[in-house]
């Protein structure tokens, strides 16, 4: 199929990947994939800089029986418990659900919090295929439910989190939310998905338009999926929705959602359905889909003009979403 093309102004970045390839992920290169990830990117504290903003790791439980949890809180300068209480985000890192670290979005935070003056938690999951679903959406889960009864230590509000993420990380943001919803945990203000991975079976358009190109190919999605469902429920419609966010049956009583999606890669049509079956049953949803964007392209291109106005596009429904003036 022919893709859509790339917008001029970011297809440098990919000309530049194509000239130094790295290795396919297959099932034996994703542990070398993984070599190094948590200081793959600068620490919180070299991202951060001057900026007034306070970093620091926990650990928390995580579910039932299952190994602790790995989470990073970054904050405005001085911020604790004794101050008026501020809106949180709740992070989930992408990668597939099959590498990644939470390191490798703290630059996204660290933008977040001194441009709003939220509290954003990173949180770390197990991934596939060591650990397959449910595995890493019961961790993500987990760490949101913990987040909810402790906000208050942190100086958050418990009623202004927002559940959000990139990727995998959308995916398990939107599958976070469903959760919330059916499992009456916490309420939550918003879901923040970006270019989210939330459809299993790889039967759009786009899906097809992008097989060994872009950032994030059509082999490699059908990779992580195998590796996080398995074999027999990989590209099945039987998949679960908490895996799969596309697969829920009912899209009504979520929160108000923010979906963005590059009109130049695999996920743009399983994102645009999901934002008009949300409208489908009188749901809040936000969609942007941006000309020429590929998979990333804000992690990818961070100075480009595309970028600069998806940025001002998620600013600007964080402001509306959490009442930030």
């Amino acid at each position: 199929m022919i893709p859509v093309p790339f917008d001029p102004d970011i297809a440098p970045v990919l000309d530049a990947m194509a000239a130094d390839p790295q290795p396919a992920l297959s099932r034996e290169t994703i542990p070398h994939a993984r070599d190094g990830a948590a200081t793959m990117f600068p620490s919180a504290a070299d991202v951060i800089g001057d900026l007034p903003i306070d970093a620091h790791d926990r650990v928390i439980p995580g579910p039932a029986g299952a190994p602790d949890l790995e989470i990073t809180v970054l904050t405005p300068r001085g911020h604790d418990a004794t101050r008026p209480a501020l809106p949180v985000l709740y992070n989930i890192h992408g990668g597939g659900m099959i590498v990644g670290h939470r390191s490798w979005e703290t630059g996204r935070l660290v933008q977040l919090v001194d441009e709003l003056g939220v509290i954003a938690v990173n949180v770390e999951y197990r991934l596939a295929p060591e650990d397959p679903y449910p595995a890493g959406v019961e961790d993500c889960y987990a760490g949101l439910v913990w987040l909810a009864a402790h906000a208050h230590e942190l100086g958050a509000d418990p009623e202004r989190i927002v559940v959000m993420g990139g990727s995998a990380g959308g995916g398990f943001a939107a599958a976070v939310s469903l959760l919330a919803r059916d499992r009456g945990g916490p309420a939550l203000a918003g879901q923040l998905l970006l270019c989210p991975m939330i459809d299993n079976t790889n039967t759009t358009v786009s899906s097809r338009q992008y097989a060994g190109i872009g950032t994030w190919t059509r082999e490699t999605n059908l990779l992580a999926w195998e590796c996080v469902l398995g074999e027999e429920l990989a590209f099945s419609t039987d998949a679960p929705a908490y895996a799969a966010p596309s697969r829920a049956t009912d899209l009504s009583g979520l929160p108000h959602a923010y979906i963005e999606v590059g009109a130049a890669e695999p996920f743009r049509d399983e994102d645009v359905e999901y934002a008009s079956r949300i409208w489908a049953v009188g749901g809040a949803a936000e969609l942007h889909v941006w000309s020429g964007g590929f998979h990333g392209f804000d992690m990818y291109a961070p100075a480009s003009e595309l970028t600069r106005a998806a940025l001002d596009a998620r600013f600007s429904w964080l402001r509306r979403v959490l009442g930030i003036r």
